[in-house]
Parts: structure tokens; sequence; C-alpha cells
């Protein structure tokens, strides 16, 4: 028996149980059942994922989740909660719900990469020779104005072009897109993949989101759009036949509909069906085979699994999605008819070929002239046409290029923002397609550019950035990590964060809201003394006030109470203990000399990250002109398929140059499982090499065996025809993942966190035939058994185990 410290005992077989399996994970002799696991025996989460993994691998217990732990924080409390379950006998070794994987062979595996190789040569062959034909033409022209016109009808006619070959060539290769199971790896995949590329690729698909031309696009992919939809995702649908939204729909940005999913070596197509006046949230997922009726509506940072039906005029939310009485459209609607969108339809295209395209091909053109003519003066023993030449010229190119729109771009972030937004009134209800809405979605736009997050993120400058786009952030207190690389918002002078806040990464504030006719903009207030974890999505009207720590991928509550002093955890969210003993180790590093010291040590270590960041895209850029220039140079010399190869090869030197930087970064100080102060030198490099991650670039290869070498040259170690559709590895030394494991698009595997003043990090390993589904997170020190499923949009916490061909899902993640 194990005596408590209070003098309590453990009375019945399962807490003798539970208490002895804690007390060997904790490493101590005995441990009272009456004992609050955070509050008294100073446990953390990690130590109870062990816990509740030991309780699952004997199989004659109840299953015990993170949810369970929080909500009985005692032996006694969570024996008696459990005591209805019966003990489960073993589970089976393969449970019915998971169907066996497709088999995939190497030699497919292979052939599917070379395929996918010459097709990109031949779309290159094919774009050389519509740049060649079409500068050739508008050089023709006898005058400024001629130049211009023809400037614009050859850049109009290219781009109608590129937006018709991914229509074209989805009716050519597949026709209809119906249910189905496709092999991975075999010639079906490769027209899937083709057809996918190029639709995602389309500049259809990233100029018009948000407008209703966007929905012609999708109509002319076979998508079933009814009138009056508003889709501002910048997740483009693949499989768009089986794309059903009925009218009135609002579809909010970065919410995924893909209607495909990738599991046990195959691509699964299925259905996603919404009804009239359908709203779907912000960072929302909506797996195959999933439909909401007439009315409904599926809130911000939720998911609806396979199978999941929404009935008409219900009000979902969570992952997975379950009722809920709050409600996520609370703009009223404004006059907005056919008229209006056709006539902001056809300023937005005007805009696009009479402004946009010419002004982007004659910049750069002359940017090409002017380095050119500059190499010349500079470096007259430089004749053009040389090796030494060009090598000039690419310099200059490259350094205009990259350094020039850098600065530039940064004075006009923060000027065009506070300019647009003097004309739009906060709390005011405004009619899409209008001057406002034009504005609002400039705003918006500028919000979502990464360069300068990632620039001066995790770094004490973040914060002056942040207040220059117009961030109310004062009174300051500087941490040096104050917020992470990733912030996105919808208006920058409506939002604000209190004293002391911390943020880890990918926080979303959604300033905004809308309707299928209207929009208005909102103050969004974040409390003091708060901590959030990654990918939050923070809407107007959150419910936390100070001293709140917000977990990775929390559902922020629209009702109830004010919270303060906890921790929220989930989706929807629980409540969980604000802070453990564990956590509080280096506080001590966070208040007077002591942190002015490490604050300006890392500061300083900051400057050079940010410096090694500039020097290597900058570069990267440099190469990728080099290489460029010398097909421009030698079209005339060469047969047209050399140049189309010379721009091939600019692709892949840049993406094996940038993946070669961060492994030459990580093997200057190799990152390995610890636990420091964020004040500390392992943080600092941690911090350098997520700045210089080129995932953004990797995307390029998504879905190919080409992702694949490129993880092992950063060093993740991947096994044999690994399926990776667009996944985020953030420690890649720390990371293995098992042979035709399944990476689904958008799921990340992070194998650290970063928790007020405290960094953490261990190994996450997944098994051999594992699926991570669409926009799933994993945590550090997780072990993924092999065959096992994370359905799609889940959290897996650090620390936990799921066994061999078990299925989990949820936020936070348990067995379903």
């Amino acid at each position: 028996m194990l005596i408590a410290d209070r003098g309590s005992a453990a009375t019945t077989g399962a807490e003798s149980i539970f208490a002895e399996m804690l007390a060997d994970v904790l490493r101590v002799d005995r441990v009272s059942v009456d004992s609050h696991f955070f509050d008294e025996l100073g446990a953390d989460s990690l130590v109870m994922a062990h816990f509740c993994a030991r309780v699952r691998k004997r199989g004659d217990l109840p299953s015990v989740s993170m949810k369970d732990i929080y909500r009985y924080p005692t032996i006694r409390s969570l024996a008696a909660a459990l005591a209805d379950v019966a003990p489960s006998s073993p589970r089976p070794a393969v449970p019915a719900a998971i169907e066996p994987p497709t088999p995939t062979s190497t030699r497919e595996y292979i052939l599917c990469g070379v395929l996918q190789g010459l097709f990109f040569l031949a779309y290159s062959y094919l774009a050389v020779l519509a740049i060649d034909t079409g500068y050739a033409w508008v050089s023709a022209g006898s005058s400024a104005v001629e130049m211009y016109l023809r400037l614009v009808l050859a850049g109009s006619g290219a781009f109608l072009v590129v937006c018709a070959v991914p229509i074209a060539a989805k009716w050519v290769l597949i026709g209809r897109w119906k249910a189905q199971q496709i092999r991975l790896w075999s010639l079906a995949y490769v027209r899937f993949w083709i057809v996918k590329t190029l639709v995602r690729s389309s500049p259809a698909a990233r100029l018009f989101i948000g407008t209703p031309l966007y929905l012609l696009y999708l109509r002319a992919l076979g998508a079933k759009i009814g009138p009056g939809v508003v889709i501002f995702s910048r997740r483009v649908p693949v499989c768009t036949d089986l794309l059903t939204i009925g009218a009135g729909a609002v579809i909010r940005r970065e919410a995924i509909f893909n209607c495909y999913r990738a599991q046990g070596g195959r691509i699964e197509i299925g259905a996603v069906t919404l009804g009239r006046d359908v709203f779907v949230g912000e960072r929302s997922v909506l797996d195959i085979n999933t439909c909401m009726g007439d009315g409904a509506q599926l809130g911000h940072a939720s998911a609806l699994h396979s199978g999941q039906a929404v009935p008409a005029g219900e009000w979902w939310h969570g992952c997975p999605a379950q009722r809920t009485d709050v409600n996520y459209v609370k703009v009223p609607p404004a006059r907005c008819g056919t008229l209006r969108r056709a006539a902001y339809s056809a300023a937005a295209l005007l805009a696009v070929l009479l402004l946009y395209l010419p002004l982007v091909q004659a910049g750069f053109s002359l940017a090409i002239v002017a380095a050119s003519s500059l190499a010349e003066v500079l470096v007259p023993s430089a004749r053009a046409g040389t090796l030494w030449g060009l090598v000039i010229e690419a310099l200059i190119f490259s350094l205009v290029l990259f350094f020039g729109l850098a600065l530039v771009g940064l004075l006009l972030t923060g000027a065009v923002s506070r300019v647009l937004n003097a004309f739009i009134k906060p709390d005011t209800v405004y009619p899409l397609y209008g001057f406002h809405d034009a504005a609002h979605r400039a705003i918006a736009r500028i919000g979502r550019m990464r360069f300068f997050t990632y620039l001066f993120g995790d770094s004490s400058y973040i914060v002056h950035f942040l207040q220059w786009l117009g961030y109310r952030l004062s009174p300051v207190m500087q941490t040096g990590v104050n917020f992470g690389t990733e912030v996105m918002h919808a208006n920058p002078s409506l939002s604000a964060v209190g004293t002391g806040t911390m943020v880890a990464d990918g926080l979303h504030l959604v300033n905004d809201e809308v309707s299928s006719t209207s929009f208005r903009v909102s103050r969004v207030a974040i409390g003091p003394q708060n901590f959030l974890g990654n990918d939050v999505t923070y809407p107007a009207g959150g419910r936390t006030g100070d001293n709140v720590l917000l977990g990775t991928k929390v559902l922020v509550p629209l009702d109830g109470k004010i919270r303060e002093g906890v921790g929220l955890l989930g989706a929807p969210c629980f409540e969980i203990p604000r802070s453990v003993e564990r956590d509080m180790r280096f506080d001590h590093l966070r208040t007077g000399e002591a942190l002015r010291r490490g604050l300006a040590a890392k500061n300083r270590c900051d400057l050079q990250t940010i410096g090694v960041f500039l020097f290597t895209r900058w570069v990267g850029v440099f190469l990728f002109a080099l290489l460029y220039l010398a097909a421009l140079e030698l079209y005339d010399v060469l047969p047209h398929g050399v140049n189309a190869g010379f721009f091939g090869l600019s692709v892949v030197v840049t993406a094996v140059y940038l993946t070669g930087v961060q492994r030459c970064i990580i093997a200057l100080r190799p990152v390995r499982p610890t636990i420091c102060s964020i004040y500390h030198p392992d943080f600092w490099c941690a911090e350098r090499i997520w700045k210089v991650h080129p995932i953004h670039y990797l995307h390029t290869f998504d879905g190919t065996p080409f992702k694949n070498l490129l993880w092992r040259l950063m060093g993740v170690r991947v096994g044999r025809r690994v399926f990776d559709d667009g996944a985020h590895i953030s420690e890649p030394t720390l990371t293995a993942i098992g042979d035709e494991s399944v990476l689904n698009y958008r799921s990340k595997i992070q194998c650290h966190s970063q928790e007020d003043g405290t960094f953490k990090c261990d190994r996450t390993t997944v098994g051999a035939g594992c699926t991570i589904g669409v926009g799933a997170f994993i945590l550090y020190g997780v072990t993924m058994g092999d065959g096992s499923v994370l359905a799609a949009d889940s959290f897996l916490m650090k620390g936990e185990y799921v066994p061999a061909r078990a299925r989990w899902g949820g936020n936070p993640a348990t067995e379903m």
C-alpha cells in the first residue's frame, strides 16, 4: 500500500496501480492518492502524458487521456471517475476502422519522380518559348505608348493562357473527379499531381481569391457553387467536381477543404457539401465526406472529420466538431447586388491586366537592363556574355532586387496600412465589393506578408516592426521573444497585446467579421501577462483576460465568463493550470540584472541571426538570378530545351543551397533534447535554425520524391517512399519518419515548445506506415506506432504514445 503524505491511503486496486505507476514515472518512492498532480506533486503535461501511456500499455485498465488528467487531478478522483468503465481486454492488433494500407513499389516511386521532373522541364520549355516570343514582340514597338500597349496585350494573353491551362489539364487528364482511391506513385497519381500543381499555382487562385472571379475559376474546374458565395480561403480545393457550396455561403481565410486526403499508401477522394448560408471559420478543416446543412456554422479553429455532418441551422465548433451555442456570424447583412459584384470583379481584372502585370514585367526587364549597364560601368573588364560578366550582372541584379525590395517594402507596409486604415471605421458595417472593402483587403494582404515577421520574429525587433504597422503594445516589457516568426492580422491598427505577453508562433488575430454581403472590423485585445502557444486563432470578442495561458491550437472561447489566471487547452477549450513548478525553474532569469544581461546577450545573437538570414537568402536570389540570366544570354546560342533546363536547374540549385545552409547551421551547434532558459545559447541556436528554415520554398516539391531527398539533406531520418503533401518539420535532426508514412497537407511536426521563459525540446518518432492528417500538429517527445493514424486538424500533445495501428484524433488527441 502507498501511504499518502497526509495519511490517506490507496483504498482500491485501481488507486494502488495508478499510484504505483505515477510514482515510477515521477521517480519517487510513493505518492498520495489525494495529492494534486500539478500543484503538489510538481508534475507537468509531459510527465502526465508518460503516465497515461503506461496506463494504456497495460491493456487491463480504462484508457486515460490528458483531458481526464486535467479534469480529475488526483489519483483518487481519477480512479473514481473511471470506476464505471469496465476493464478492457487487450485491443485487437488491427482495428476494423483502419483500412489496410495500399502497397507501393520502389520502381513506381522512381518512375513517378522522373515523370514529375520531365513535366516540370516541359512546362519550363513552353514558358521559355512564350517569354521569348512575347519579349521580341513587345520590343518591336516604335514608341513608349505602343510598347506599353503591346506589353498589356502580351501580358493579358499570357495571363489568360496560364489561367486556362489548369482547367484544360483537369478536363483532359482527369475528366470529372469521382469518389475513388488512387495508389501513391502510380501513373494515376502522376495525373493527379499534375492537375493539383497546376490548379494551386494558377494566378487566378492567387490574385482573385475572395472575388466572384475566383468562383468562376472554380466553376470552370467543375465545382458546384451557388450565387452570392464568398470564399476568402487561400487553400485552393483540388477535386472540385466533388465540391458543392450553396448560395450565400462564407468560407474564411486559411480554411482547408481539399476534397482529398492521403492515407495508407493512397489518395482518397471524397465530397465536401455545404448548404445555403453556411459559415466556415478561420483555420478550420473540412475532411472528405463531410457536409453542412443550410444555415449551419463551423467555428474558428475547428474541424469536421470524415463522416461528420452538421444539421441545418446548427452551430458547431471544436475538433472533432460538436454542437455549441456560439454564433460566429454577428455582422448584419448589407446591400450587395449582382451589379456591385460584377463591377468589383471587372475593376480587379483591369487592375491586374493594365497595372499589375505591366508593372511587374517592365520593372523586371528594366532591372535586368540596368544591372547589365551598371556592370559594364563598374567593371569594364567584365565583357557582356562572358562568365565573369554574368556573375557581376547577377550580383548587381540580386542586390538591387533583394535589398531594394526589402527596404521599399519595409517603408510601405506601415505607411500604406496607416493611410488605408483612415478610410475604415471600427465597428461600422460596410458592404462587400466596394472601396472600403478594397482598402480592407489591401491592409489584410499586407498583414499576411511573411518576410518581415520572419526577419524580425523571435527577437526584440519584432515589437518595433509591429508598432510600425500599427499594433498597440505599450508599455512594452521586452523579453526578446515577445512574438514568433509568424504573426497575421486583418487590421494592425485594431490589434492590441498587453504588457508581458509572449507569443510562441503562428498567431492569427481575426479583426474582421464577414457575411456573404458585408463586413466590419473590430478591435482585438489580448490581455497582459499571457502566454500564447503555437497556431492560436484569436477572434474579436475573445473571453480571456490577464495572466492566461492559451495552449497550442486552442479554441479561444467567445462566451461565458472572462478567464483569468488559468490555462486553456483544446477545442472546445477546458481549463488547466496556468503554470506548474517545473515551468518556473528559470523565472529568476526574467527579472532584474539577470534579465538585463541575458536580454543584451540575446539581442547580440539575434542581430547575427538576422544577418545570416539576409545574407543566405540573398545568395539564394543570386544563384537563381545567375542561372536565369545565363539562360537569357545563351537563348540564341543553345537549343531551347537546354535553356529550359537552366530554368529548372535554378529552382533545384536554390532548393539544395537553402537546405544545405540549414544543415550547416545545425552542424555548428546541433539541437539536442534539452530544457533550458530562453536566455541560454542553446535556445538562440534553435531560433536561428527556425529562421533560416526554407519550408516555404520546399513546398515547391510537395508530393514528389524530391521532397524526401531535401528532408534527408536537412537531417530528417526519412524512410522509404514517404509521401509528403506539404508538411512542416521544425527540428529536422530530432525527427524520424518510418517507411511509407504519409504527411498530409499543412501538417506539422514540432519537436519543441517555448512556454513563458522555458524552452523544451525532444525527439519525435513516427513509425512505418503512419498517417498524419490534414492540418494535424504533433509536439515533441511523441512516438507513433507503426500503422497508426492521426486524424485531420488534431493536436497530439507532447510525450504522447500512440499504439501501433491505432486511430487517434481530436484536440487534444485521444483514441477514437
